[in-house]
């Protein structure tokens, strides 16, 4: 019976590459990886909620519910969701589960490749502006505790590759952790 770790972070921040990737990684050794994406799940499973409060935290219900009946099937499930709100990310399980993929508004607004933020900045009244964008005009709660924090913005993809697979490897039982370190 496998894991579930949560992901949570902002549009962009790299949730679902460093899912992707380290998920390829852990299955060419051998391990039985789920990435559950929160991008395919808006257009499955969660196409009927919008982005109040309460469909956010259902969406993430939802999500979490599908993890915990699949979860036997492999070793590790991880979740990447934005998971704004703390009320939804104590349902998705322990806090040292949880790994805050964090990058600065700056940088997101740089990448931005969905188009996503350059929306949200626009002016009030645009056709275009998106009023509900997660931690522009819409709340991101800083978590009050992670497993792992990866800040996207200041590590390079092989240092926050590394940092994950050395956190996931203690978490599915098959590497160390390391004292005093």
């Amino acid at each position: 019976m496998g894991i579930i770790i949560p992901f949570c972070g902002l549009s962009g921040a790299g949730k679902t590459t460093l899912a992707v990737a380290i998920a390829s990684k852990m299955i060419a050794e051998g391990l039985k990886v789920l990435v559950m994406d929160g991008d395919h799940y808006r257009q499955s499973l969660c196409k009927d909620l919008g982005f109040s409060k309460a469909d956010r935290l259902e969406n993430v219900r939802r999500i979490k519910e599908e993890a915990v009946n699949l979860h036997a099937g492999y070793d590790l499930i991880i979740m990447a969701l934005i998971n704004p709100f703390e009320e939804g990310r104590a349902a998705t399980g322990n806090a040292e589960e949880l790994v805050w993929i964090k990058c600065s508004l700056e940088t997101l607004r740089e990448r931005d490749t969905k188009g996503l933020y350059f929306k949200a900045y626009l002016p009030d009244g645009h056709p275009d502006k998106i009023y509900n964008l997660t931690g522009v005009n819409d709340t991101f709660e800083i978590p009050e505790q992670a497993g792992l924090v990866i800040e996207t913005d200041v590590m390079s993809l092989e240092e926050s590759l590394d940092s994950l697979y050395s956190f996931l490897m203690v978490k599915v039982g098959k590497g160390q952790e390391v004292i005093g370190g």
